[in-house]
């Protein structure tokens, strides 16, 4: 029985990918020593898939930044913005200098060029660099990355590769139409003839298998969509005749796409069976099954880290093979590994990690041995290495079901105990904005921050120092507070209206509250790739979730003890807690969702009586963890709201609740944002130019609106002139009475003397918008 792997993560082992990128960006080492740790980190992955006995194993599922922005570069689609910079590096081969441009922005030789949009990566914490489209858009060859690459693997490995390829069709549908007058998937017969080239130039260089991933297969489609499906690869087998083509989707069932999917000409077909396990039944009865296609199956959880239980895989699996036969089987997990962390075995300290949880999961090394490991127990029923394993993974899962670590009844209880007074705020939204304005007296368009502020070196050595016993928490402590107190003086300094403490305590947002609640275990080098060089280390939440202490209220209350203005205390919301850890897969997940919302609405609770008037709960993925088919939204979304609900109505009408949510698209749940009854919420508007601000306008959102003025995951400072554009087109559309100033999201990942510059223009753009509103009076 074959297997084969969809993706392996690629940062490295200790983050090498990470370190090098930030070090290009900054000047200390040349494009070509960022090329060699990739190179180094392509070659380790490859010989880990070798040694661990993957029969097909991909390449081109490495990235510098990010897998969308190579397909763009590859097939010429640079937007018009980046000529000038396309131009002055037409000499390098590689184009790094453009490449990170394009997802980083650009400002320097007297070019100031905006980064590309980016959003997530269907319902992971994953972000994609958006493809940007215009009506005469062209498409050519403009990258050899891939074919070297293929070269590269064949050369370490021996073997022939797979190269993995973004399908046509998902690559449209995933990217923007950037102007009117017509739709993406208008630019299919555009585009296809540049696959085609791909295809037939990988072929001949001796390429059997394509990995042709389209996701988009796993979303609710029109027939013109599915049509385009249809139309694409009919042409593109006639192109190549020869090449193997694996066809995968994934993180959902194909539904109502699997008539046009069993249709395709197509050597292989790959279903996610952790996600949608009841599809394989579907597709055994399509005429699919009658023909030479192969199955892989995906069975191993590509998404989370617990262990795979074997026993019930193996009865999954059982029925294709009786059907199809074992040689019409590919094994695999469920999506790409890049969502997990890399090795268990990197994992060295028990006091973190304690033993007995530990067992219980399996990180992207360990899952390409349990795939391997249910292949041969699949063709070698008696082999004995396979059998022990076996063994082995049956008592763990015993283990886990019954570990006294997991449940707690006091906790279980109060969840069903909630009754809708708890999700309710005393009034309505009308007479606490006019109790707020009175005690607040904020000026209009008032200026505040999304939370964090630059972590320096210093910042994260003391705590590394604290980590490791080096500080003393007392010295800790102080250093914090130092932090802070500068922080606030300069936020005074600038003019900003409502402060932060700055979060220097923390060392992600998410991470930072797991290992203050109880319920959550911690890998020392469990590290996943958000976004470009940005890796978070998820917590794992493995059993029952309470607050044993307040988290944040002393941070919070010195803060505030420094200024007159108001402080915001700064907390994570449960929705994303969860939907940013390892989430326990043995409840379903909107128990733990408000096990996670009382724990907060007691911090919420704690900071209003500490005298805290202004509290954020931060929901940036609420979006990101609706289901992809729209039949399954009203559930998630009743129970998604119903926790931000409980985590922030206990308090009194006075106490000013906000929210913040980046890089989502709100059209289609605007209704249950409103529905979550937060006092102001911040979103992410500046990529997008204000035009996510339209989902807020259509629907008549009557609540208080923060649209980000600066894109803080570019590194260039925008102007006053610029903000004030953006504040226009959100005064032409929304009160000002209503109207935030911001940046889009928190600053944690940027530099001071950026920050500075960039907050100081927000400051100006605020006051001049106010003079503006103050002459039309």
């Amino acid at each position: 029985m074959r297997t084969h792997n969809l993706g392996y993560p690629r940062i490295g082992n200790h983050r090498e990918l990470k370190r090098a990128c930030e070090q290009f960006w900054a000047g200390k080492i040349t494009s070509q020593q960022l090329q060699q740790v990739g190179r180094s980190i392509r070659e380790a992955n490859w010989q880990t898939q070798q040694q661990a006995g993957i029969s097909l194993i991909p390449c081109n599922d490495f990235s510098y930044y990010d897998q969308m922005l190579d397909m763009s570069l590859m097939l010429g689609a640079i937007p018009e913005r980046f000529e000038p910079l396309q131009q002055t590096t037409s000499a390098d081969p590689d184009r790094l200098t453009l490449y990170f441009a394009m997802a980083r922005g650009y400002q320097q030789n007297e070019l100031d060029i905006k980064a590309m949009e980016m959003t997530k990566w269907f319902d992971t914490n994953y972000h994609y660099i958006v493809p940007e489209f215009t009506a005469t858009q062209s498409f050519q060859l403009l990258s050899d990355t891939l074919f070297n690459e293929f070269d590269e693997a064949r050369k370490v490995l021996g073997q022939i590769p797979k190269p993995v390829l973004i399908g046509p069709v998902s690559y449209l549908l995933l990217g923007k139409e950037k102007e009117a007058g017509f739709q993406k998937l208008d630019l299919l017969d555009r585009l296809l003839p540049i696959y085609e080239q791909i295809l037939s130039r990988l072929q001949a260089q001796g390429a059997n298998w394509i990995q042709l991933d389209e996701p988009c297969l796993a979303l609710d489609l029109t027939q013109a969509q599915r049509d385009a499906f249809t139309s694409a690869y009919a042409q593109l087998r006639r192109a190549t005749p020869d090449l193997k083509f694996l066809l995968a989707s994934y993180f959902e069932c194909y539904g109502d796409n699997l008539a046009t999917v069993a249709q395709l000409p197509i050597d292989a077909l790959h279903l996610d069976l952790v996600r949608c396990s009841g599809q394989l039944s579907d597709i055994l009865q399509t005429e699919l099954a009658h023909r030479s296609t192969l199955l892989s199956l995906g069975v191993v959880d590509g998404r989370n880290i617990w262990i795979n239980n074997q026993d019930q895989s193996l009865q999954l699996i059982q029925p294709a093979v009786d059907a199809l036969g074992i040689d019409r089987i590919l094994l695999a997990p469920s999506c790409s590994l890049l969502h997990v962390p890399c090795d268990l075995q990197n994992e060295t300290a028990d006091q973190s990690l304690p033993a007995e949880i530990k067992q219980w999961l399996a990180f992207a090394r360990q899952k390409l041995d349990e795939v391997v490991t249910l292949a041969t127990l699949l063709h070698e029923p008696e082999n004995q290495i396979a059998q022990q394993k076996r063994a082995a993974n049956r008592a763990a899962i015993i283990n886990r079901q019954h570990s006294p670590l997991i449940h707690r009844p006091a906790v279980q209880a109060r969840v069903q105990n909630l009754t809708d007074a708890d999700s309710q705020r005393n009034s309505p939204f009308g007479q606490r904005q006019t109790t707020q304005q009175a005690e607040l007296n904020l000026p209009l368009f008032p200026t505040t921050t999304i939370g964090s502020f630059p972590q320096t070196e210093a910042i994260r050595a003391n705590r590394a120092k604290r980590k490791k016993q080096e500080k003393s928490q007392a010295d800790y402590e102080a250093f914090i507070e130092e932090q802070i107190r500068e922080a606030i003086d300069w936020q005074e300094t600038l003019g900003l209206d409502v402060l932060v403490h700055g979060e220097f305590e923390r060392n992600d947002m998410v991470e930072y509250f797991g290992e203050l609640l109880d319920g959550f275990a911690f890998s020392e080098n469990g590290w996943v790739q958000s976004y470009g060089s940005r890796c978070v280390k998820p917590p794992i939440l493995y059993g029952d979730v309470y607050r044993p202490a307040p988290m944040t209220v002393r941070w919070a209350q010195f803060a505030q003890s420094l200024t007159p203005r108001p402080v915001k205390g700064m907390l994570t919301g449960p929705v994303t807690i969860l939907q940013w850890s390892f989430v326990r897969d043995d409840q379903p997940r909107r128990d733990t969702c408000l096990q996670l919302a009382l724990a907060v609405r007691d911090e919420v609770m704690d900071l209003a009586n500490a005298g805290i008037q202004i509290i954020q709960i931060d929901e940036p993925a609420i979006r990101e963890g609706l289901p992809l088919r729209q039949e399954n939204w009203t559930t998630y979304l009743t129970w998604a709201v119903q926790a931000f609900r409980v985590a922030a109505s206990g308090v009194a009408d006075n106490i000013q609740i906000h929210t913040h949510m980046c890089y989502s698209e709100f059209n289609d749940i605007i209704d249950a944002i409103a529905d979550m009854d937060a006092d102001v919420i911040t979103i992410e508007t500046s990529r997008s130019q204000m035009e996510l601000l339209d989902a807020f306008v259509n629907f008549n959102y009557p609540n208080e609106i923060g649209p980000g003025v600066y894109d803080i995951h570019s590194p260039r400072v925008p102007t006053v002139e610029e903000m004030i554009r953006l504040l226009h087109r959100a005064m032409a559309v929304l009160p000002a009475r209503n109207l935030w100033v911001n940046p889009d999201c928190g600053l944690k990942t940027r530099r001071w003397p950026e920050t500075t510059e960039a907050l100081k223009n927000m400051v100006q753009a605020a006051k001049q918008a106010r003079e503006s509103v103050f002459e039309t009076v």
